[in-house]
C-alpha cells in the first residue's frame, strides 16, 4: 500500500453505479489499483469490480477504512447511519470523508463520526457516470481548503465540480441533481414530435440527442448566455421563433421553474427528515 498526501490510500464504500463512477474517478486522476479498496454487499459485485479495475475488493466496511486516508461513501442514504456506526471505531483521525449519499447532511456524519472528523459532502448527477457530470462539494465544519482541494482532485475525471456552500445544495439538487431527468424529458419529447412527423423513432431520437448535446456544447464553450445563443437561430418570422412561441404558449419555461421548485421542496424535506435531533445524540 502507498499513500501520498495528493493522493492518499482511499475506501469506496459502496460498489454500485456510483461507488463504479468514483473509482473510475480515482483511477483518472492518478491513484493506482493498489490504493484504492472497495466495499459491496454483494460478493460477486465486488469481484467484478476488482477483475475490472484491479481494486482490491475489502471487506468489512471496519476494515477498508482502517487504513484509508480519503473515505467515499456511495452506499444507499438509509443504509449510511449502519455504515457511519460501523466505521467510526477505525476510522483513522484525519480521515477525510466525502458523501454522495443524496439527502443526508453533514450533521448527521459529524454526530456519527469521531470529533473532528473533516467531511465534504457532494452532490453529483448520473453524466458522471461518462464524465460529463456536474457535481457540487459542500464542506462541513472541519473541513478545509485542503480537504476540498482532496476531494476536487478525487471527483474530477466525473465532469465539472464547484464548491458552495452546504444551505445552497437543495437547489443544486434541484438543478443539477434531478436536471438530467428534466433534459432527458426534452429529449424523449422532440423525439416523439419527429415520430408525429414521419421520421423514424431512431432517427428522430438520434437527432433529439445530438441537438441537445450539441446545444450545450455550445453554450459551454462561447460562454455566451443562452438568450443570445437562441436569438443567433431565430430569424424574424422564421421557424424557430414559430415553435419557440409554441414553447411560451404551453408554459414550458414555466413549468421549468415549477419542477425545480418542487424538487428543492423534497430536497429539503428529505434532509430535514434525516437531520439529526437538536440535543445532537448520536
Amino acid at each position: 500500500m502507498t499513500q501520498t498526501t495528493a493522493r492518499p490510500h482511499a475506501a469506496v464504500l459502496g460498489g454500485g453505479v456510483m461507488g463504479e463512477a468514483l473509482v473510475t474517478a480515482l483511477l483518472a486522476a492518478g491513484w493506482t489499483a493498489d490504493d484504492v479498496d472497495v466495499t459491496e454487499r454483494s460478493a460477486a459485485r465486488a469481484m467484478e469490480l476488482s477483475g475490472r479495475y484491479g481494486v482490491r475488493a475489502a471487506d468489512p466496511n471496519a476494515k477498508a477504512v482502517k487504513g484509508a486516508g480519503l473515505v467515499l461513501i456511495a452506499v444507499k442514504p438509509q443504509v449510511v447511519p449502519d455504515v457511519l456506526t460501523e466505521i467510526a471505531p477505525t476510522l483513522r483521525p484525519g480521515t477525510l470523508v466525502v458523501s454522495v449519499a443524496a439527502g443526508i447532511p453533514v450533521a448527521v456524519y459529524e454526530a456519527a463520526l469521531p470529533e473532528g472528523t473533516p467531511v465534504v459532502r457532494v452532490m453529483p448527477n448520473t453524466p458522471a457516470l461518462v464524465g460529463k457530470g456536474a457535481s457540487a462539494i459542500a464542506p462541513g465544519t472541519h473541513a478545509t481548503d485542503e480537504h476540498l482541494d482532496l476531494a476536487e482532485r478525487a471527483l474530477a475525471a466525473t465532469g465539472l465540480v464547484v464548491r458552495v456552500a452546504e444551505r445552497d445544495l437543495d437547489a443544486v439538487t434541484a438543478i443539477s441533481g434531478s436536471g438530467p431527468a428534466y433534459a432527458l424529458y426534452l429529449i424523449d419529447a422532440m423525439a416523439e414530435a419527429g415520430v408525429l412527423l414521419g421520421l423514424t423513432r431512431d432517427l428522430a431520437t438520434r437527432l433529439a440527442v445530438a441537438t441537445v448535446e450539441g446545444s450545450a456544447a455550445l453554450a459551454a464553450q462561447t460562454g455566451d448566455h443562452p438568450v443570445v445563443l437562441r436569438e443567433r437561430v431565430s430569424s424574424p418570422g422564421g421557424t424557430t421563433v414559430a415553435g419557440v412561441a409554441q414553447l411560451d404558449a404551453h408554459g414550458v419555461r414555466a413549468g421549468v421553474v415549477a419542477a425545480a421548485r418542487a424538487a428543492y421542496d423534497r430536497s429539503r424535506e428529505l434532509g430535514a427528515a434525516a437531520a439529526p435531533s437538536p440535543r445532537g445524540d448520536r
